[in-house]
């Protein structure tokens, strides 16, 4: 992977100390050209392996779909055992009635085998997904 890459201005993400990993480092919504993106996650489902990641200036919805690699940090903390208890997480988080722009639900990198049932990997995003869990816990 090159050594650039693109991700959020999310406030976890930007605490980081990016100057140390000698990476080049852009933030904002993703471009065509951008290979590796970063995002942080707002929660996890244990039940089925899922990501859930919110959309907003702080975490534009392009850095899930449009790079060839996804790389998602997740703190070990924001993992729930299934769905409803990430939508109580979410009423909880942005209060009664709202919601983010958009709530994704990824469960594994892009693949569809619909057309001459030939397996395409990256058709409807990223072609490889890394994962990373953090614990804050010393």
């Amino acid at each position: 992977m090159p050594a650039r890459l693109r991700c959020g201005s999310d406030p976890y993400l930007a605490a980081l100390s990016w100057a140390a990993t000698g990476l080049d480092v852009e933030t904002g919504r993703a471009a065509p050209s951008d290979l590796v993106c970063v995002s942080h996650a707002f929660s996890a489902v244990a039940e089925t392996g899922t990501l859930v990641l919110v959309s907003g200036g702080d975490n534009p919805t392009t850095l899930n779909f449009l790079p060839d690699t996804h790389i998602v940090v997740l703190n070990a903390a924001d993992i729930v055992g299934d769905y409803e208890s990430v939508w109580q997480k979410l009423r909880g988080a942005y209060g009664k009635a709202l919601m983010p722009r958009t709530v994704n639900f990824i469960t594994g990198p892009s693949r569809s085998a619909d057309i001459g049932h030939s397996l395409l990997l990256g058709a409807h995003g990223p072609r490889t997904l890394h994962i990373i869990v953090v614990s804050d816990e010393a």
